[in-house]
């Protein structure tokens, strides 16, 4: 089964596949994960986990993948009083951004709980561009997998990598900003399994239902956008890319 992103790195490619196999194997995705950051069993879990972190406890601002794996994260947010921001799925507006606060919701009779869900946080977030954000406390990325030293996959499309460079260049990412994933225990993989190339973000957390890992990785971390490893497509595909290119 082919996803729009395959054909980039073969090693990665070869590595999801069987991630997204063993999860369906081993009944611990919920749907079906292929060509998706995979929705996962106990993922309330592995979101509780999270919130006991002291990184969690002390960020104000949380910036969120809009993945269901991470519709307990980006709830929780909410819960704890927390600005969440979430990437529009594909970076297809200029704003690409939505902002979703606890206030707001209330102020538009909507819950939480359906606000955590990416359609509903697209209809009542408000859309934002990288120049009406508050700077990034936390980050949350969806993975397909990961390793104890901070090497990570997504599905192949490389948004997490772009949103996060961008944050970068705009200053609402600095150097230290502690970046997170949660995910199934089957989803932790060896680190020879993930070779990080410049442009790829490392973690500083993983978070299971059952563990939490720090990194404490040695992976360099991009300063901002590597205009070499932007896709063509990338650049076809997101406006705010193209009109970043043509300031630089």
């Amino acid at each position: 089964m082919k996803t729009d992103w395959i054909g980039y790195h073969q090693d990665k490619d070869q590595l999801r596949t069987e991630i997204w196999s063993l999860l369906k194997q081993q009944a611990a995705s919920i749907g079906d994960s292929f060509g998706h950051i995979p929705n996962f069993v106990n993922a309330d879990m592995a979101a509780e986990n999270l919130a006991n972190l002291p990184i969690w406890q002390q960020a104000k601002t949380i910036k969120c993948n809009p993945d269901a794996a991470q519709i307990p994260v980006r709830m929780r947010a909410l819960q704890d009083g927390k600005r969440l921001y979430m990437a529009v799925p594909r970076l297809t507006d200029d704003r690409c951004f939505v902002e979703l606060t606890a206030a707001d919701l209330q102020r538009q009779n909507v819950s939480i709980a359906e606000s955590a869900i990416a359609r509903k946080a697209l209809a009542c977030g408000k859309l934002v561009s990288f120049a009406e954000m508050e700077p990034i406390d936390l980050v949350i990325v969806g993975c397909v997998a990961a390793g104890r030293s901070g090497g990570r996959t997504g599905k192949g499309a490389g948004f997490a990598d772009l949103e996060l460079a961008m944050l970068t260049e705009f200053g609402l990412v600095q150097i230290d900003t502690p970046i997170v994933t949660t995910v199934h225990p089957l989803q932790v993989v060896a680190d020879s399994r993930l070779p990080m190339q410049p442009h790829d973000w490392p973690l500083n957390w993983i978070v299971t239902a059952g563990e939490v890992i720090e990194t404490n990785t040695s992976y360099p971390r991009p300063t901002g956008l590597n205009w070499d490893s932007v896709r063509s497509e990338q650049l076809a595909q997101i406006p705010i890319l193209r009109k970043l290119r043509e300031q630089d």
